[in-house]
């Protein structure tokens, strides 16, 4: 694959990664309540979010509430939230700066060196996005996983699962990190470069030479 092909795939799936985790962020589904055990409620499912909390009645109707207070939620999810906000500041600034970096783009053609290293910044960019969203992801599956097991006199039924938004928010950083780490793969040898520098200016100074 050549290195513009490389760049341009990178920032694709960079760019879904940021989406996808946008998406993540927004939606209430990151803990759902769990439909296990031997009596299944289903008349209503509970979803909660990192902003908002949701009742979805098997009729169709879905009633959400936004989290009333800031300082009155709990510590993983004020972390969690941090963390989203973050990831989304910083990919969103990696689709600015990759933009500029990129082969197929005009900005910055006569210095081929620095745009090159302006794409590896917005891989950089990119892959610190996916962290971010990874750490935040991880950390809210991992206290749903320790609620579900250490509430042992509660029924199962009454407790919460997995959420959707956690499988897409895995699914982002991954895309994020994976794009961003082909970005940072664009960057060409310094040698190289000034090496092609030298080869292509050769012709053009004994042309001026031989010329009458």
């Amino acid at each position: 694959m050549g290195g513009g092909a490389r760049e341009l795939a990178g920032y694709l799936a960079a760019l879904a990664g940021w989406v996808a985790g946008l998406a993540a962020a927004v939606l209430p589904q990151w803990r759902q309540s769990s439909y296990a055990g031997d009596a299944i409620i289903t008349a209503v499912g509970l979803h909660e979010g990192l902003w908002m909390s949701c009742a979805a009645q098997s009729t169709g109707q879905v009633q959400c509430r936004l989290h009333d207070s800031l300082l009155s939620l709990e510590v993983h999810i004020q972390t969690c939230r941090a963390l989203m906000v973050i990831s989304l500041l910083l990919g969103f600034f990696g689709i600015i700066v990759s933009v500029v970096g990129m082969k197929c783009t005009k900005v910055g053609e006569e210095d081929p060196v620095t745009k090159s290293r302006i794409a590896v910044a917005g891989g950089v960019l990119f892959v610190l996005s996916g962290l971010c969203t990874l750490a935040a992801v991880s950390l809210y599956a991992t206290q749903v996983t320790y609620e579900f097991f250490r509430e042992s006199t509660i029924p199962i039924h009454t407790r919460y699962e997995f959420g959707s938004a956690l499988f897409v928010g895995w699914g982002a950083a991954s895309l994020s990190m994976l794009g961003g780490s082909l970005l940072c793969c664009s960057c060409p040898a310094k040698e190289h470069r000034g090496q092609q520098y030298h080869q292509q200016s050769q012709p053009s100074t004994a042309r001026e030479w031989t010329e009458p």
